[in-house]
């Protein structure tokens, strides 16, 4: 299907067939879920269900997680008619900060971190990110929300890969992603059907 193109008939989580699968070889992520975004319809269907299970939480903020989680974060933030805040990579933000360490999905050790003049007790937060494998990163940004005494309403992806940090997330916090129980094994195989339609990384 071309990327720009819209669907007559759009069963939910139509959109996850226009991700495309890793292009570069080994050392980059195994799909990139960005592609989707390109489309204004599968963009603005993925919120939709990334947001109905909170349709009756009371959220303040909305906050993003470094780097695609601020393309979604941003558009839910706008939905909701909410503020965005980002959790950035350590060294980008020229105010005070505070800081969390964690090793993302590669193993790599990194530091992320956030402005001290936002988050407050008992502010009502939603965590986006784009996608939750090893679960560390996520879980460094809930760390820094709550250092602060604010509360994490909920988590809402495109997808939690079924991997120990993935299961405990979900245990622990409110989640939403848009992987259909179907779809999961797939996602947690790392490859979908859909990649058959990619002939080659131009497609």
């Amino acid at each position: 299907m071309d990327v720009l193109e819209v669907p007559a008939d759009r069963p939910r989580s139509w959109y996850l067939s226009l991700m495309a699968p890793n292009s570069k070889g080994p050392g980059n992520p195994w799909l990139d879920p960005s592609r989707l975004y390109c489309n204004h319809q599968a963009l603005s269907d993925c919120i939709a269900d990334i947001l109905q299970p909170f349709q009756n939480e009371s959220i303040d903020l909305v906050a993003g997680i470094d780097a695609m989680g601020f393309i979604l974060g941003a558009a839910v933030a706008t939905k909701l008619g909410k503020g965005f805040l980002a959790i950035r990579k350590a060294g980008h933000l020229c105010v005070s900060t505070w800081e969390q360490a964690y090793v993302d999905y590669s193993g790599h050790r990194k530091v992320m971190e956030v402005r001290q003049d936002v988050l407050r007790p008992g502010l009502r937060v939603l965590l986006v990110d784009q996608w939750i494998e090893t679960g560390g990163t996520m879980k460094a940004a809930i760390a820094l929300v709550e250092k602060f005494g604010a509360i994490v309403v909920g988590v809402a992806v495109v997808a939690i890969e079924n991997t120990e940090g993935g299961r405990w997330i979900k245990k622990n916090y409110k989640c939403s992603h848009c992987i259909p129980e179907e779809l999961q094994p797939q996602i947690d195989n790392k490859y979908l059907n859909s990649f058959k339609s990619f002939s080659n990384p131009s497609q």
